[in-house]
């Protein structure tokens, strides 16, 4: 695995900041969660297709790989729409709190899919997460579905940044993200009639935005997806999957951050509320420090 360099870090923080306005994003589109990650997914593979198709970028993989990749868009879509339907259900800082619980599952599943032990540090900060979910538990219950969905959100963003971390060893990080925007679209297509019958609105599709809904959607697209989530999928060559979620667990704090910017006292929430998101990005910040610290220790007694 490639080092990563100060411009890798400041560039993954720049992706995690624009994460973190996509709940916000989304709370400014008019059409539910499933309509919009139709769109979204349908936008973005389009665009992805054209750029590559314009760039000479060979498409052509193994049925294995491109089952693969399709398969993770089908998981990204199911993470999308429980992400958007999170912050509807809740609000936008409910539901990035939620998310920020990723470097916990990543902390269990990247060692049993590597085949390396758990180590104790990872799962030191997943059980401090635990405790930030319980404080924002006890104090916000109230938004408890839309902290669950949210947690949801968080697991299906752990396995697929898992996957994708393997991908990236073989596939340029474009044509990985355009295959699975394909999987995601069609994943989502596939849902749709079964959404429709069951929980959306009066049993009707809602897949005529507003033409203002079409520039937050093409944002979403364009900028949240084809830029951020490529150069993501990118920097995986350099980060492990656990220190990429434990970064994006920093989503939060640009989140909330931006939430009440953007809508004021509809996103202020408890004093339970902030502890426990601080504990959780606590976890965040002591990380690799203590990382360093282990890793510097490891090196100087193995000399």
């Amino acid at each position: 695995m490639l080092i990563p360099t100060l411009k890798d870090y400041l560039l993954l923080h720049f992706i995690v900041l624009i994460w973190g306005f996509t709940a916000i994003l989304g709370l400014f589109i008019s059409i539910p969660a499933v309509e919009l990650v139709f769109l979204r997914t349908l936008l973005a593979f389009l665009l992805l297709g054209a750029l590559l198709k314009i760039r000479g970028e060979k498409l052509l993989i193994n049925k294995r790989r491109l089952l693969g990749m399709l398969g993770t868009g089908a998981l990204i879509a199911a993470h999308w729409i429980l992400f958007f339907g999170a912050a509807r259900v809740a609000t936008a800082s409910v539901c990035l709190a939620g998310m920020a619980t990723s470097s916990l599952w990543t902390s269990i599943l990247e060692p049993l899919s590597q085949r390396r032990p758990i180590r104790l540090l990872e799962i030191s900060l997943g059980l401090l997460v635990i405790f930030g979910l319980y404080v924002i538990f006890h104090f916000e219950f109230d938004h408890a579905l839309g902290l669950a969905m949210a947690i949801a959100s968080a697991l299906l963003a752990s396995i697929f940044t898992i996957i994708n971390g393997r991908f990236t060893q073989q596939f340029h990080s474009q044509v990985i993200t355009f295959y699975e925007m394909v999987g995601a679209f069609f994943a989502t297509a596939l849902f749709l009639p079964f959404y429709q019958q069951t929980m959306a609105v009066g049993n009707t599709l809602r897949l005529i935005p507003s033409p203002t809904d079409w520039v937050y959607i093409a944002l979403l697209s364009w900028v949240c997806t084809v830029f951020a989530y490529a150069a993501a999928v990118e920097l995986m060559k350099k980060f492990s999957a656990f220190a990429m979620n434990l970064t994006v667990n920093m989503e939060p704090v640009y989140g909330i951050i931006l939430a009440f910017l953007f809508f004021g006292e509809r996103e202020r929430m408890t004093t339970g509320f902030y502890l426990g998101t601080f504990i959780i990005l606590l976890a965040v910040i002591i990380y690799p420090v203590l990382n360093r610290l282990l890793y510097s220790r490891k090196s100087s007694v193995a000399t």
